[in-house]
């Protein structure tokens, strides 16, 4: 099971979006959707669905935060032309943030804005061994600048078989920016890859409930863990819902959600929805018995 989730937050496209993407790559698809009825935000969808292997989950839940790029998709592939067929996809109806062409950094390289507004950076890598890879770069920028590497650190301690694969920091006074430090860095979290970086160029976003990391937890005692480890806003913590001390928002959730939420019958799922909308920290109990009406 895929532990860590990158969920998307849009206003109604949330279905469109997956159908969208899933078209783009291999090994891809919508898994299921389901309606939570009765949220702050009216009716909302929930969609589950897989790009190229990795699983993603998306809402459509109101105009209420918009994607920028402190959180973006890093496509690569081994092969020119794909990068070149995404980088055609990925800019109609969007916009190009670098242009497609080669760089110090990479022989053939843009970054681009769809057009729901989330950002994409398309790699070619000749030694890839998968033909697409996708993993969520993280960008610390705004009030952020320069916390990089200790957001890394800090998320290798909380997460067991985690490691810091590559890391490469500017030269004294390289970047733009002197709080920069991390120029670029892979490192994965219980399995799960991530790519941070300062950013050196100076911005005024940073990390909003757009894009928040779902944790899929075995139990309470688990889900206890990583709430208490992550937690840093407390006026944040709202259905599952945290941000920790760099701003990242992650929802913290039992395992078996997907089947809380998409299985049962009208009535349960409305049973649940009513119970975790009043929850800071989800109660893996009480939501089990919500769902069975006691």
């Amino acid at each position: 099971m895929q532990r860590i989730v990158p969920h998307l937050w849009f206003d109604k496209e949330a279905m469109e979006a997956a159908v969208f993407y899933t078209g783009l790559f291999e090994r891809s698809g919508v898994k299921g959707s389901t309606i939570i009825e009765d949220t702050p935000s009216g009716n909302a969808e929930i969609v589950s669905f897989t790009l190229a292997g990795l699983d993603f989950e998306a809402i459509s839940a109101g105009p209420y935060f918009k994607f920028n790029p402190s959180i973006n998709l890093i496509a690569k592939s081994k092969s020119r032309e794909e990068i070149k067929r995404l980088w055609e996809e990925l800019t109609k109806e969007g916009a190009e943030l670098m242009p497609l062409d080669e760089y110090p950094f990479c022989e053939l390289y843009a970054w681009v804005e769809d057009r729901y507004g989330l950002t994409w950076q398309l790699m070619y890598i000749k030694d890839l061994s998968e033909k697409h890879s996708i993993i969520p770069g993280m960008l610390f920028s705004d009030e952020a600048c320069g916390m990089a590497e200790e957001a890394i650190n800090h998320y290798l301690e909380v997460f067991s078989n985690s490691s810091l694969n590559f890391i490469s920091k500017y030269d004294s006074g390289e970047a733009p920016d002197p709080r920069a430090k991390v120029n670029y860095s892979e490192f994965t979290l219980d399995g799960f890859e991530m790519v941070a970086m300062d950013n050196a160029m100076g911005a005024d976003f940073n990390f909003n409930e757009a894009v928040s990391l779902i944790i899929k937890c075995k139990d309470q005692e688990e889900l206890d863990y990583y709430w208490d480890k992550l937690s840093a806003v407390p006026e944040a913590e709202q259905c599952g819902w945290l941000k920790d001390k760099f701003g990242v928002s992650w929802q913290i959730v039992p395992e078996n959600m997907e089947e809380l939420l998409f299985g049962g019958t009208p009535g349960e799922k409305l049973r649940v929805t009513q119970a975790f909308l009043q929850m800071k920290k989800f109660d893996i109990h009480e939501l089990e018995m919500a769902r069975l009406g006691k």
